[in-house]
């Protein structure tokens, strides 16, 4: 089955624009984008929550851009083959925001359901990177944590 955008010519930058023109138009009051080699980071904020969506991109090495069937691709090749990917992975961000906007404002899920995982907490960490370990250890051990495995607030213990 191919990638949903998979052949899309829309570039990064204007993926990058339509995320945050959505973002404004279901209320986002702030908007941050950070990027690197090879990951991008959309971060905002809406119902006094903050939110943040880490996109990982693929290595421009990466045998898929760097070879086909019959070789060697030109660096020119590579290249546009990579850059295809990012293409693809930003316009699959696009869709998932907007998704979720959209799913809050027909009133099927709440801003707190749908981005909880990408919800940040006060360390800088997310929900979700907060709660995975605990999540597979609850399934290891087959029953729930018997005590909340939250740090006290500073200067209690």
């Amino acid at each position: 089955m191919p990638r949903y955008a998979s052949e899309t010519t829309v570039s990064v930058e204007k993926s990058r624009i339509e995320i945050e023109r959505t973002l404004a138009r279901y209320g986002a009051d702030a908007f941050a984008y950070f990027a690197e080699a090879n990951r991008a980071m959309v971060a905002f904020r809406m119902a006094d929550r903050q939110i943040k969506f880490v996109l990982t991109l693929p290595e421009r090495n990466l045998p898929e851009f760097t070879h086909h069937s019959r070789g060697p691709r030109t660096a020119e090749a590579a290249l546009t083959s990579w850059e295809q990917a990012c293409r693809q992975r930003w316009r699959a961000l696009a869709l998932v925001i907007k998704a979720k906007l959209e799913a809050v404002a027909a009133g099927i899920t709440t801003i707190e359901d749908e981005f909880l995982a990408h919800t940040l907490l006060p360390d800088g960490s997310t929900v979700g990177e907060w709660a995975k370990p605990q999540l597979n250890e609850a399934y290891q051990l087959g029953h729930m944590p018997t005590t909340l495995l939250l740090a006290a607030p500073a200067g209690e213990a």
